[in-house]
């Protein structure tokens, strides 16, 4: 009898030291999955350019994040179910059938507090450090697992394949600049991100997604001048204008031949007499001051633009259709503006707020406004996939040019024309719907 207690006792205590170890590898597996998949690899990349080993591995791992958390939950589970079983005989041998449920109840509940939620609780307030930390176990499991999963991978496939699931196997679950939005936008909502300093950041990641016609200045506003015009007229259109560079026509305003610096104008007129007459300094030839005009297609991204624009060490070009005809003209300022916001000078005849309140308490919108300018300056979210500019998005609900006094209620904003130049809307007040106003 003193043997059978002896056998009994000494195999409790080595099951239940199994069980212990099991659990303590339980809680390294779950907190190994969530260090991998929560560390930042910018973070580690930094710390692996310092000379951590454990972050350079961690790195290298986390490259297929596929095969790392098959290997993961592959011997998560394995351990899991390896010390229920050991549990539930245990309690069996100790308390008869009863002890299947009571051991399924102590397990659930060991699993759930040591080997679930303290480890990733502790994985994820350091994810970058606990991730160096294990990164080398991990790339010895993930190595001797490979096999099996692999199979596993290649029987998922085949499984979702029969319902018509296609997998990509290098795709990743968040782009990189999805994943810089998220987290500036994150930020904003919580303070942390000022709202300037989230206009810039997601201004810089939306160049290559946006195109020159978006924010080129229409044809209907570009100031030109007539090569046909006598010099002193040019002369004094250059001087009154607000602008240093001016397209220059001929004959039909489609046809540009040049643009003109306001710089390289002042040079030729003074090449051009010796200054003792007035009247000589205004004889000029206007060939010798125009530049080469540089087109570029409306379809063309900011970003590629802005990296033609530096690299032709030019600021201004004329955008055209597919058919070459004449859409507007675009500036580096332009596309600068996108990212720090409106950029103005002493020259500037909108320097003022671009969007100003009204008497009745209405915001009082120019209909050439950008959507997107406007979002930026009032933090509101209106849609600017079918039209750039404010005056397009009410003709495109509207499907209609609408008359002066119109009023329109789409997108949780109240729309009233308020004035119209030809076929322009150049004028409207604008207000969100559950403003007070709107239950006044």
């Amino acid at each position: 009898m003193e043997v059978t207690i002896l056998v009994l006792d000494t195999a409790f205590w080595i099951t239940a030291g199994a069980i212990a170890v099991l659990l303590m590898l339980s809680a390294f597996f779950s907190g190994s999955e969530t260090a991998l998949t929560a560390a930042s690899r910018g973070k580690l990349r930094s710390q692996a350019d310092k000379g951590n080993k454990g972050a350079m591995r961690a790195l290298k791992i986390t490259e297929d994040n596929e095969r790392l958390i098959g290997s993961v939950l592959l011997g998560n589970n394995l351990v899991n179910i390896l010390a229920t079983s050991l549990a539930t005989a245990l309690f069996t041998r100790l308390f008869g059938e009863s002890g299947v449920a009571l051991a399924t109840l102590v397990m659930t509940l060991l699993v759930l507090i040591f080997a679930e939620v303290l480890p990733k609780t502790y994985a994820i307030t350091a994810p970058e450090t606990a991730a160096s930390r294990v990164a080398g176990i991990i790339q010895v499991v993930v190595t001797l697992f490979a096999p099996v999963v692999s199979a596993v991978r290649l029987l998922v496939r085949i499984v979702l394949s029969i319902f018509g699931v296609r997998t990509d196997p290098d795709s990743h679950i968040l782009a990189v600049r999805e994943e810089i939005a998220g987290a500036i936008q994150l930020g904003h909502s919580e303070g942390i991100v000022e709202k300037e300093d989230r206009d810039r950041i997601l201004g810089a990641l939306d160049l290559g997604d946006r195109t020159v016609e978006e924010i080129m200045l229409h044809r209907s506003g570009i100031e030109m001048i007539n090569a046909d015009d006598v010099p002193d007229d040019i002369v004094r259109q250059c001087l009154e204008s607000n602008y240093t560079r001016l397209p220059v026509y001929k004959d039909d305003p489609e046809n540009i031949i040049g643009v003109i610096h306001a710089k390289d104008l002042l040079r030729e007129m003074h090449s051009s007499g010796d200054g003792s007459d007035s009247n000589e300094i205004g004889m000029f030839n206007l060939s010798a001051v125009a530049k080469t005009p540089y087109f570029v297609p409306d379809t063309t991204s900011l970003d590629d633009q802005m990296r033609q624009f530096l690299k032709r060490r030019s600021h201004f070009a004329l955008v055209v259709d597919e058919y070459g005809a004449l859409r507007g003209l675009i500036t580096l300022e332009d596309i600068l503006e996108e990212i720090v916001g409106e950029i103005t000078d002493e020259f500037d005849p909108a320097a003022d707020h671009p969007i100003r309140q009204s008497e009745d308490g209405q915001f009082l919108i120019d209909g050439a406004m950008t959507i997107r300018d406007l979002n930026r300056a009032s933090d509101w979210s209106l849609p600017d996939d079918e039209a750039n500019t404010v005056a397009g998005l009410v003709i495109h609900e509207a499907q209609t040019i609408p008359v002066v006094g119109q009023v329109f209620a789409f997108h949780g904003f109240r729309f009233e024309i308020v004035s119209r130049e030809d076929n322009r809307i150049t004028k409207l007040k604008m207000r969100p719907l559950e403003s007070p106003l709107s239950r006044g």
